[in-house]
C-alpha cells in the first residue's frame, strides 16, 4: 500500500534543496516502514511530501544481499602462509577460497591488512592506501578479489578511521608543526584536561586518554592506546580523507566496510567539549559509499543499548545497513551459562525494532574479548563463574579472552546448541574463523591475542599454517584443542565432525530466508530453559526450539495456520503430527535443538503475478 500526498508550489534550483526525514513514534512496524520526506529551502517547506509505508508483500527490495548472507571473519596474517615467512598472506587466502565457498560462506570480513607497526594487530594504521608488505602485494590482493568474485564471495574490510598510528605521516606532521594542516587532523590541548584519566577502552592496561607529546609539548587525545591518537572526525578535511579511503577500496572491489568503534568515531572530541555524537556523519558516509557503489553496505561495531540503535540505523534506514547485536550476544552467553532464557527473550524483544532494509549481525565470538559490560554485575559474575573462573581468562574487568569451544568445555552438544542459536536468531550470522572446527585458545599469549592464534589446517607442524620455523603467533598445541587433534584436514574426512555439521547447518540456514526477512515472535508458555521462535515470510513458516538445560524436556506446542498440523524437521528425517487436541509434543534432549518447517518440506511455488488463466 502506497499513499502519496503531493503539492508542488514552484520549481527551485536543486542545489539549494535539502531533504529532511521524519518518523512518528510507533510508526515503524515489523512488516515495513512509515516515513516522510519533506523538501525544504532554508526554513521554508517546499510543500512536496511523500509518505510511504513499506509492506513485506508490496514495495520492497528483495535482493539486499547482506540480509541473508553468511559472514566469515578472518585475519589474513593468521589464515595461511604461502611463502614460508611465518605470516599469512593473500596468496594463501586465495588458495583457501574454495574451502570457504564449500563451507557455504557468502561474505568474507577481512580484519586490517593495511601498513602498520602492528602494535595492536593492525588497528594502528600508518597507510590506509596500502597492503602490508608481509601480507602480499596489490597485485596479489586484486587476484584474491577476482577469485572471490568468481566463486560468488563478497568481501568487506575493516574501516579503522577513529584513530591512526602515532607513526602515521599525518601525525608526524601534526606534532612537528602546529601550523600544519595535519595538526587539526587530531585532537590537542595545551594543558592536561581535568578528566585525562577517564573513559579508557582498556582499563587496567590503559591509564589515560590524554597523553603529552614530547615533540609538540601538547596533550593529544586517544580513546584507545597511547600510540593510537584519535582523528578529529568533525574536521571537514578528515571527513574528505575518510571518503577518499572508502572510495579507494570500493574501486578495488570490496562490497562494504565493517566500521570500527563507531560510537567513538562520531563523537565530538576535545578538552572542554561536550562528548555528543553526531549521527549525521553516518548518513554522510552512507551517501558517499552508495554513490560510488550502490550495493555496498556498512556493518557497525557499536556496543550500545537498544534505545540508541535506531540512531545508528537511521529512522528511515539511511545510515548503517547492519549492526553487530552486542545486546543479544551478551545475553546469549548469560543464557548458555545459567539456562535462564528470560534475559535473552527480553534482549530479542528490545532489539526487534529496526528499519526494514536494516539487519542485525548475530555472532558468538569475534576477534576481541567477549564483552559483558552491558550485563548487570550479578549477571556478569555468573558468566565469569561458568566460562572464565580463572582471573587470567578475564580481561578489562568486563570481558573473557577465550574461544567458544573451551568456554563450553568442548562439549559437542553445547557447541552445536550455541551455533544453532546463532544461525537461527533474527539477523545475519557472523562466524569467527576456526569456530567451524572448534579451535581453542592460548592463554599464555597477552590480552586478546589468546584467541587470535593461526588457523589449524592439518596435523603438520604449526597446524599446516606455515613452513617457517617461527610463525607470527604460535599455533595451539595442547592435547585437547591443539592442531594435532583439531584441524580441517581430519574433520573434512569425518562425516560426523563439527566442520561437516557446520557445513550442513549453513546450507540449511541459507534456505531459510524467513529467518533473515520475516516477521517473528517468541513462542509463549514453553518449559523453563527452552527458547522457541516462529518466523513467517512469503507464505513459509519455520519454528526453532533450543533447550539450554542439561536435562531433557517435553515441549507441548500448538501451531496456528492451515499447515500447523504438521511440523517437518529440517535437520533430520523426523516430523511431528499434531494430536487430537491440536498440540504437537516434541521431546528435546539435554542441550537439544530443532529447526521445524510448518507443513511439508517442499511445496510447489505459486506466483500470483505469473499464474496463467
Amino acid at each position: 500500500m502506497i499513499t502519496l500526498k503531493i503539492a508542488v508550489f514552484a520549481p527551485i534550483p536543486s542545489a539549494s534543496v535539502r531533504i529532511a526525514t521524519a518518523a512518528k513514534p510507533g510508526a515503524r512496524r515489523s512488516d515495513g516502514l512509515r516515513r516522510a520526506r519533506v523538501f525544504e529551502v532554508g526554513n521554508r517547506s517546499l510543500g512536496w511530501r511523500l509518505e510511504c509505508r513499506l509492506l513485506t508483500s508490496a514495495v520492497v527490495i528483495h535482493d539486499l544481499w547482506y540480509k541473508n548472507a553468511v559472514i566469515y571473519c578472518l585475519n589474513v596474517e593468521t589464515f595461511l602462509d604461502s611463502n614460508g615467512d611465518g605470516v599469512g598472506d593473500f596468496v594463501g587466502l586465495t588458495d583457501r577460497l574454495s574451502y570457504l565457498s564449500g563451507l557455504g560462506v557468502t561474505c568474507i570480513w577481512l580484519l586490517p591488512f593495511y601498513r602498520s607497526p602492528n602494535k595492536d594487530d593492525g588497528y594502528d594504521v600508518t597507510d590506509y592506501y596500502g597492503v602490508h608488505p608481509r601480507t602480499g602485494t596489490f597485485g596479489e590482493y586484486v587476484e584474491f578479489i577476482n577469485q572471490a568474485r568468481q566463486l560468488g564471495l563478497r568481501v568487506i574490510v575493516d574501516l579503522v578511521v577513529n584513530h591512526t598510528s602515532d607513526r602515521h605521516p599525518w601525525f608526524k606532521a601534526a606534532r612537528t608543526d602546529r601550523n600544519s594542516p595535519y595538526h587539526n587532523y587530531y585532537v590537542w590541548s595545551k594543558r592536561r584536561p581535568p578528566r585525562w584519566d577517564r573513559g579508557m577502552v582498556f582499563p587496567g592496561v590503559q591509564s589515560a586518554t590524554w597523553t603529552r607529546d614530547s615533540v609538540s609539548g601538547e596533550y593529544y587525545f586517544h580513546r584507545f592506546y597511547d600510540f593510537q591518537p584519535d582523528l578529529n572526525t568533525h574536521n571537514p578535511a578528515v571527513k574528505e580523507e575518510i571518503n577518499r579511503i572508502m572510495g579507494f577500496w570500493l574501486e578495488l572491489g570490496v562490497s562494504g566496510f565493517r566500521m570500527d568503534a563507531v560510537p567513538f568515531l562520531i563523537e565530538r572530541k576535545g578538552a572542554g567539549v561536550a562528548a555528543t555524537r553526531d549521527y549525521e556523519l553516518l548518513h554522510e558516509m552512507r551517501d558517499f559509499m552508495q554513490w560510488r557503489r550502490g550495493d555496498a553496505m556498512l556493518l557497525a561495531e557499536a556496543n550500545v543499548p537498544p534505545g540508541e540503535s535506531m540512531k545508528y540505523f537511521g529512522e528511515t534506514g539511511d545510515r548503517m545497513q547492519m549492526m553487530l547485536n552486542f545486546w543479544v550476544n551478551q545475553r546469549i552467553f548469560y543464557t548458555l551459562a545459567t539456562g535462564e532464557t528470560q534475559p535473552l527473550k527480553d534482549a530479542l524483544l528490545a532489539t526487534y525494532e529496526r528499519p526494514y532494509a536494516a539487519q542485525w549481525g548475530i555472532f558468538l565470538r569475534t576477534h576481541d574479548e567477549l564483552d559483558l559490560g552491558r550485563l548487570t554485575k550479578r549477571q556478569r559474575q555468573r558468566v565469569f563463574e561458568a566460562f572464565a573462573p580463572d582471573p587470567d581468562m578475564q580481561l578489562y574487568g568486563r570481558g573473557i579472552r577465550r574461544r567458544l569451544a573451551p568456554m563450553l568445555n568442548n562439549d559437542r552438544r553445547r557447541i552445536e546448541l550455541a551455533n544453532s542459536l546463532m544461525f537461527t536468531l533474527p539477523g545475519t550470522p557472523v562466524i569467527r574463523y576456526g569456530d567451524e572446527i572448534g579451535m581453542g585458545d592460548d592463554l599464555t599469549l597477552p590480552e586478546r591475542y589468546a584467541a587470535r592464534t593461526p588457523m589449524q589446517w592439518s596435523h603438520d607442524r604449526h597446524g599446516g599454517f606455515t613452513t617457517a620455523a617461527r610463525p607470527i603467533r604460535r599455533a595451539v598445541r595442547d592435547p585437547i584443542y591443539g592442531y594435532k587433534r583439531v584441524n580441517v584436514a581430519d574433520q573434512r574426512r569425518d562425516p560426523n565432525s563439527l566442520l561437516n555439521w557446520t557445513e550442513r547447518i549453513i546450507r540449511t540456514r541459507k534456505e531459510c530466508a524467513e529467518i533473515s526477512w520475516g516477521a517473528w515472535k517468541i513462542l509463549p508458555r514453553l518449559p523453563d530453559g527452552v527458547l522457541g521462535i516462529r518466523y513467517d515470510w512469503n507464505g513459509r513458516s519455520t519454528i526453532t526450539l533450543h533447550n539450554f538445560l542439561d536435562k531433557p524436556c517435553a515441549v507441548r506446542l500448538r501451531v496456528d495456520g492451515p499447515e500447523g498440523g504438521r511440523l517437518t524437521n529440517l535437520l533430520s528425517q523426523d516430523r511431528s503430527d499434531a494430536g487430537e487436541d491440536g498440540h504437537h509434543r516434541i521431546q528435546l534432549e539435554p542441550y537439544g535443538y530443532r529447526w521445524l518447517r510448518v507443513g511439508d518440506l517442499e511445496r510447489p511455488i505459486t506466483d500470483e503475478k505469473t499464474r496463467r488463466a
